[in-house]
């Protein structure tokens, strides 16, 4: 039978139908007044509050999970496939070859065609325009529709978007794009350094490269990489694995030889600094380097500028 991991599952769960159904099936949704909503197909279908009831029918439930298979009776796996974007597998037995897994197709949201918001949001968060206009050039930012999102875009070395995170502006929404693979996060190679840089995010990313610009450094000289989601190390540091994205990023580069790492100032990001440690050291030459002050390095990079930092409570439903 189809296998899908037991966390993916759960990371599916997570999503409420409003943010489903307005990253994935926008014309569907239908704005009644307030925070009140029901879908095109079924008008008697409310969404409020996180929660939806289907009032013709008597029964409802908290997530998009549980809409694609009671309402719109998707198969649980299907549902999950596409709320995740993580493909099921058949678990390989003595008697059966590895299937290989479908390629994952990553859809992006529409890009609107003034990117005002999402430029001004970095600035506001002290990134140098000239990073910000690179990496509208390249393809690695944009803004979105409907809601004006800034969409931080991991790339594969043919310049194919492969990844993609979604990051509010003026909310705490957070979220990833249907179909992403997290074996190709937000980075910024380098032309001829065998020299990385890891990061929890793509705006970290952003600002240790503003940082190094401010101090006359060249931005482009070392290889810049986010990881993709939280990366969770096991508690036995010698069963755990690195980050995908880090992994493949290394095997397309085998020059690199040193890789700093620099996550943030934070229990987790210690504890992750000491499993990529345990990880790397015997074939890279690794340092550990948060930032001097602040959780992360836009935090320090705030306080140089003496701007305000942006303080999220966590990820929230897109609006």
């Amino acid at each position: 039978m189809p296998f899908i991991p037991p966390e993916t599952i759960e990371r599916a769960r997570q999503m409420d139908l409003l943010t489903y159904l307005r990253t994935f099936e926008p014309n569907e949704l239908v704005h009644i007044g307030g925070n009140h909503y029901c879908t095109r197909e079924h008008d008697s279908l409310k969404i409020s509050n996180g929660k939806w009831y289907w009032f013709s029918r008597g029964f409802g439930g908290y997530n998009a999970l549980d809409y694609l298979v009671k309402v719109k009776d998707v198969p649980f796996v299907e549902a999950v496939e596409r709320i995740s974007g993580v493909t099921a597998y058949i678990r390989p037995t003595a008697s059966r070859t590895d299937k290989a897994k479908k390629p994952k197709v990553l859809l992006l949201p529409k890009a609107s065609w003034c990117a005002t918001h999402a430029y001004n949001y970095l600035r506001s968060r002290g990134i140098d325009s000239e990073l910000i206009d690179y990496c509208f050039q390249t393809g690695r930012i944009y803004e979105s529709l409907p809601y004006h999102n800034v969409v931080f875009v991991g790339l594969d070395r043919y310049s194919k978007p492969r990844y993609a995170t979604l990051r509010g502006i003026g909310t705490d929404f957070i979220g990833e794009a249907n179909g992403s693979d997290k074996r190709f996060s937000f980075s910024i190679p380098a032309q001829n350094s065998d020299s990385l840089h890891l990061f929890e995010s793509a705006i970290d990313l952003l600002s240790f490269a503003t940082l190094v610009k401010q101090n006359g450094g060249n931005w482009q000289r070392d290889h810049l990489v986010s990881l993709a989601g939280v990366y969770k190390p096991k508690e036995n540091l010698q069963e755990s694995s690195l980050p995908l994205t880090l992994t493949r990023y290394l095997s397309e580069y085998p020059n690199i030889k040193r890789i700093t790492l620099r996550l943030d100032n934070d229990k987790a990001g210690g504890y992750m600094a000491k499993a990529l440690v345990a990880l790397l050291s015997e074939r890279y030459e690794v340092s550990v380097q948060p930032p001097p002050c602040g959780k992360d390095y836009n935090d320090y990079l705030c306080m140089k500028l003496g701007i305000p930092i942006t303080h999220r409570k966590g990820k929230a439903q897109e609006r």
